[in-house]
């Protein structure tokens, strides 16, 4: 008989840490009236800029409205290429291509599962030998973990493109000193229920220190309007954050720098017990991961066994993502670098997620270390 099963990510503790704060924040909005655009979006907003550093927050209603919000923002549409990692979520390309652009597929660094800069080089210079006018990239800080900024900034710069940083699973994270949100022409975030700081429904975020972008922004969240609702000057969207989610967000805010830690711990265990049998995540030197997922990487045909092992103690695991987008249906008639993307394809056979969470108590941990030991030693 199967052990029973942990929770993947479990909400439910976490919200036993903070009910009672929560359910007094919301019975006070829905008590105000104030559902849309009340004042818990704002101070949400101030307290989101203050975290991370930088200058301004729009709060929006997802983070695939957060990527087209700075999309419209910028232009982007038929005649334009957008150059962005395959191994993603679906949003990533998503936006570009909702717009009429073209998202043109880059590879990814085995070790971090980020953004190869080599092969956005290689992808550059390939758009504009096709015809196509890259005008920008999204680089995506996957599983929480930052991208090679230095890196990406440094080719964007010459080759005069905006970057864009899609940090749907990774606010919180830092490069060498600084927060998330602060790289780039812009940050976006998801606050998805399952992601490191999520809501209890759908929200995002867009950060930014360009005062005339902010405005844009603010601007495009409400179907472009100028000096009043029926005064449209742009096109936009229906891009605004509830504010139920948001003073749900800002008790979640309170206590994140603390669960932050804990996943980091987590993280070490995992890494330190797991070493010998798989290949755990690589963190770049001076950055910090905020674990949004703890994906391992394993041998060629081990997957499935590990989880049916997995399964059977207990433990459930997610595969992120076992089709990269250059692969899928929706997705496979735009260009790829070299028109293969061989790390990308090879991660994608190898990578599994196990759980994590602040609240995963060593001994359930220690449950998934010893069944996973026990099924690859």
């Amino acid at each position: 008989m199967s052990a029973p099963m942990m929770p993947f990510i479990d909400l439910a503790a976490q919200r036993a840490r903070i009910a009672d704060r929560i359910d007094a924040a919301v019975r006070k909005v829905v008590a105000s009236g104030a559902y849309v655009m009340g004042p818990e979006v704002f101070e949400l907003e101030k307290q989101l800029a203050a975290f991370c550093g930088a200058k301004h927050c729009v709060s929006c209603a997802s983070g695939t409205d957060a990527l087209t919000m700075v999309l419209l923002a910028k232009g982007v549409g038929p005649g334009v290429a957008v150059l962005c990692p395959s191994f993603t979520f679906a949003a990533t390309a998503e936006a570009v291509a909702l717009l009429g652009g073209t998202p043109f597929f880059v590879d990814v660094q085995e070790d971090t599962f980020n953004m190869d800069p080599a092969s956005l080089e290689a992808g550059i210079a390939e758009a504009r030998a096709a015809g196509l006018n890259p005008v920008g990239v999204i680089s995506v800080d996957l599983f929480g973990q930052p991208a090679d900024y230095d890196s990406i900034e440094k080719i964007c710069a010459r080759e005069k493109l905006w970057l864009l940083g899609d940090a749907a699973q990774a606010f919180g994270a830092s490069y060498r000193g600084r927060k998330l949100g602060t790289f780039g022409l812009a940050t976006t975030t998801s606050f998805f229920p399952a992601k490191p700081l999520g809501a209890y429904g759908d929200g995002g975020a867009i950060f930014t220190d360009d005062d005339e972008l902010a405005a844009v922004l603010r601007s495009v969240r409400v179907h472009g309007q100028g000096t009043d609702k029926y005064d449209n000057v742009r096109i936009g969207v229906t891009g605004r954050l509830d504010t139920i989610q948001a003073a749900i967000l800002i008790e979640k805010l309170a206590i994140f720098a603390d669960e932050i830690a804990a996943r980091d711990e987590i993280a070490a265990r995992y890494a330190a017990g797991l070493r010998e049998v798989a290949i755990p995540p690589a963190v770049a030197p001076g950055c910090q991961s905020v674990w949004a997922q703890y994906t391992i990487r394993l041998r060629p045909g081990q997957r499935d066994g590990l989880v049916a092992a997995l399964k059977e103690a207990g433990v459930p695991t997610a595969c992120y993502y076992p089709v990269p987008l250059h692969r899928q249906t929706a997705y496979r008639k735009y260009p790829a670098v070299g028109g293969k993307l061989a790390v990308t394809d090879r991660l994608a056979e190898e990578v599994l997620s196990l759980p994590m969470h602040p609240y995963l108590k060593p001994e359930a941990q220690q449950r998934v270390i010893d069944a996973a030991r026990k099924h690859l030693g």
